[in-house]
């Protein structure tokens, strides 16, 4: 993809239109802060949170006044949703960008338990999240009959506590802003992640009885991750110099363009070849020289022997360390490489949730962000080399590989959409923003850190998610995409309404098999081992007769769209009509018929066909 030169680097700026136009007040308010809603409101302000989303409740009915007529409805800018799954989906692709938490209002425990499958997502996915919710009145004499009862839980937080970094239930004005503001910063902490705070009904709808006082939040600011000790940058850098064949594992990493060309410089300076994950956001110039293979989500036949091959690893942050080494080497047996592990990510580790993956070696471990790590790891390394010219790389290159051609005519498979997407976005700046499983990911070229934003958990986030990532890149010239799967947007596709009631651009194209062909794959696996019919797979998958009219949902919530486009010829056209309203600032929904009939590519692992 082609990167811009004009765009922002510092990434917290990026997203910065408050859409002041949008949603007016019916009267204009003069209110005086009076209430303790009206503290949490001033609180979340003064801490430049810049949108809230929401599904609208009764439990915060207080804080919903407060945003709206003591803070006039912006800074924080309401954003209404259809679902608290969209709600909290929007802040992850938000704060997936800009590693800025966004809030979400969540209604009693009700709304909690529909929002818990995304939140889990942001966990997972290690993005940023101000959560606040709400419970009936603590005090049961105040309580409404039967309504307010069902509304309250004790210890809420435990829905969420096992996958999230922190939550709280405050008893006061002093002791709510102090949450807040306690929330706010450790989901800014990496490893981010989502914080939850909880509001009593009774308590924010309590009139002040003093006034208030407002910490000076420049004093409460989240502070700087930890830098690695000299004498291990040292050690690790002499490592790598020394290592015949240094291979760099390029996994979780920041999205600013500075720290992207730092980590470029690094290999060059070592001449280290880097292997880059398809599950985590654009890393590495994936068309570098130094890159030899494409985005793998997990090894291939290449990615394995390259591996082999490395007598030192840099491994920064990446996803599932120990499963990679188990899929090249083989399981339980230990890497002969010395592995050098950068990594902040076993601060969130807990005894619920396995997503840390499986236990990797390391022979020099580092517990900061990648980051932290490059910059004077880089410095290190070009003191040592001195005047010398840059290492020879110590692997065979990366040669341009020509791509087939898609076919046409006929119904497209997954294959011929991704090269026709490829066409589109080389000769602009596109990013983004979700992929649909089994991506053919040799198609795909990513030039700067905008360019992909990786996946997420959660089959039905696609679209929110994405509608977060178009909010975040609005004002950088930057063309918002989104792939999502047929079963993926059915059940996430109200998200759409937001973004066409918040005036956020977004191009969404639908992958439309018509079946959960990922659970196909499973069912034709169980038959196969079972010696029982194969070709009952699709039974209990299809989604046909009646056919969903997916650009008739998009239609019915404001967007544009098309389809089904059954030809490569037909999506050619689509893109560009959908590009036109999306630069226009519109919402395009393109609805993509792919063949489903199509075998696994086993090399790969991943199927050509369409993959919800």
């Amino acid at each position: 993809m082609v990167a811009s030169g004009t765009e922002k680097s510092n990434l917290t700026s990026v997203g910065a239109a408050r859409f002041d136009k949008l949603d007016p007040l019916i009267v204009q308010s003069n209110a005086q802060m009076g209430w303790v809603s009206d503290a949490v409101a001033e609180v979340l302000r003064r801490l430049d949170v810049r949108y809230l989303t929401l599904n609208p409740g009764a439990s915060y009915r207080g804080l919903h006044d407060s945003l709206v007529n003591y803070l006039g409805n912006r800074d924080p800018k309401l954003m209404v949703c259809m679902h608290e799954e969209h709600a909290v989906g929007i802040a992850q692709g938000y704060g997936r960008v800009t590693g800025r938490p966004m809030a979400v209002a969540l209604h009693a425990n009700v709304g909690l338990m529909h929002a818990t499958m995304a939140i889990f997502s942001a966990w997972c996915s290690r993005d940023p999240i101000l959560l606040i919710g709400a419970t009936g009145p603590g005090d049961a004499e105040v309580r409404r009959p039967w309504t307010d009862w069902i509304h309250t839980s004790k210890d809420q937080g435990a829905l969420i506590r096992h996958y999230t970094k922190w939550d709280d239930e405050p008893r006061s004005a002093g002791a709510a802003i102090e949450s807040v503001v306690r929330a706010w910063q450790i989901a800014s902490t990496p490893p981010y992640g989502p914080t939850y705070v909880c509001l009593d009904a009774g308590l924010q709808e309590e009139p002040l009885s003093a006034s208030v006082k407002f910490p000076d939040l420049n004093r409460f600011q989240p502070g700087s991750p930890p830098a690695p000790s000299p004498e291990d940058v040292e050690q690790a850098a002499a490592l790598l110099l020394n290592a015949k064949k240094p291979v760099i594992l390029m996994g979780r990493v920041s999205r600013n363009i500075g720290d992207w060309q730092a980590r470029i410089a690094l290999a060059e300076s070592l001449g280290a070849i880097v292997l880059t994950d398809f599950k985590t956001p654009a890393s590495f110039p994936t068309h570098h020289q130094l890159h030899p293979a494409e985005p793998r989500g997990r090894p291939n036949r290449q990615t394995a022997d390259l591996t082999k091959d490395a007598d030192v690893i840099l491994a920064l942050d990446w996803m599932d360390l120990k499963g990679h080494f188990d899929q090249t080497y083989g399981k339980g047996i230990e890497p002969t490489a010395k592995i050098i592990h950068c990594s902040i990510d076993e601060h969130l580790h807990n005894g619920w949730s396995m997503d840390y993956c499986g236990l990797p070696p390391a022979d020099l471990k580092f517990l900061c962000s990648p980051d932290m790590l490059v910059h004077p790891l880089l410095a290190v390394v070009r003191k040592q080399l001195g005047a010398q010219e840059k290492p020879a790389p110590k692997f065979t290159l990366r040669r341009e590989k020509e791509l087939d051609r898609p076919r046409e005519g006929e119904v497209m498979t997954l294959r011929d959409m991704a090269l026709i997407m490829r066409e589109f976005c080389d000769s602009r700046d596109v990013t983004i923003a979700n992929y649909a499983l089994g991506w053919p990911t040799d198609t795909v070229r990513f030039s700067h850190p905008l360019d992909y934003l990786g996946y997420g958990t959660g089959i039905g986030l696609g679209p929110s998610r994405s509608v977060g990532v178009a909010l975040a890149i609005k004002d950088t010239g930057r063309l918002p995409v989104a792939i999502v799967g047929d079963g993926d947007f059915t059940m996430g596709n109200t998200a759409i309404w937001t973004a066409v009631h918040m005036g956020i651009p977004l191009l969404v194209i639908v992958a439309n098999n018509q079946v959960y062909n990922n659970d196909v794959g499973h069912q034709a696996h169980v038959a196969k081992v079972r010696g029982r019919p194969v070709q009952n797979k699709f039974i209990g998958q299809e989604m046909m007769n009646p056919a969903c009219d997916l650009a008739g949902m998009a239609k019915s919530q404001g967007a544009d769209g098309e389809g089904p486009v059954m030809n490569s010829a037909g999506f050619r056209e689509a893109l560009s009509r959908g590009e036109v309203v999306v630069r226009a600032g519109g919402v395009y929904v393109i609805d993509a018929r792919i063949d489903v009939n199509v075998p696994e590519d086993e090399e790969r692992g991943q199927t050509s066909g369409r993959n919800t």
